[in-house]
């Protein structure tokens, strides 16, 4: 089994990637690989809603050059994906929002690439919006047919600065409970 992390925070250690890192070391010890994409190290042309993706049906977007298929790939490879981002105005970050449009039309459009694939979504702002960028993230796996895995309480942080989002306890421990319902439901899905 893998599960791959796509990563919309632009801060390389900042509380996102640090979050991402910790559930990954959790998979990985439980015998899953793992792979961690920073969004942010991609230059991704904004959607502009060509709806080529729709006419090819392929599941790709028109743009080749700037590696958004290649993830969208990975995606299509992976058992389960995380999606994780910061929010810093009230939603995902920017670079998450494009993966998303433009991925998000891609697989909806074209092969349903995410069907069925195990999901689960975690969020951190220092005030607002922390929320509001979780439901964005599930809302992306619902429409494209993905399992989501949820906790309790959501995996939603109140954190500025890294380390912390440690501070957090309720969200830590909603973690690895999501960590372990994502486990669950890709091993029921690989018995059937």
């Amino acid at each position: 089994m893998k599960v791959i992390a796509l990563n919309g925070s632009p801060r390389l250690l900042g509380n996102t990637s640090n979050i991402v890192m910790d559930m990954l070391d959790e998979f990985a010890r439980e015998g899953i690989e793992t792979e961690h994409i920073q969004l942010f190290s991609y230059n991704f042309i904004t959607c502009n809603d060509c709806r080529s993706c729709e006419m090819r049906g392929d599941g790709r977007c028109i743009h080749e050059d700037d590696e958004l298929n290649s993830i969208m790939d990975k995606m299509r490879e992976a058992d389960g994906i995380i999606l994780a981002s910061p929010a810093y105005y009230g939603t995902v970050s920017s670079q998450m929002k494009i993966f998303l449009e433009r991925a998000g039309l891609s697989f909806e459009t074209g092969d349903l690439g995410l069907r069925r694939k195990v999901g689960g979504a975690v969020s951190v702002a220092a005030h607002d919006g922390a929320t509001m960028a979780y439901s964005e993230m599930v809302n992306f796996m619902l429409r494209n047919q993905m399992v989501v895995c949820g906790s309790t309480p959501q995996t939603v942080f109140r954190a500025l600065n890294s380390p912390q989002y440690l501070e957090d306890k309720g969200a830590v421990k909603a973690v690895s409970t999501l960590v372990r319902e994502m486990i669950w439901t890709m091993e029921h899905f690989q018995k059937k």
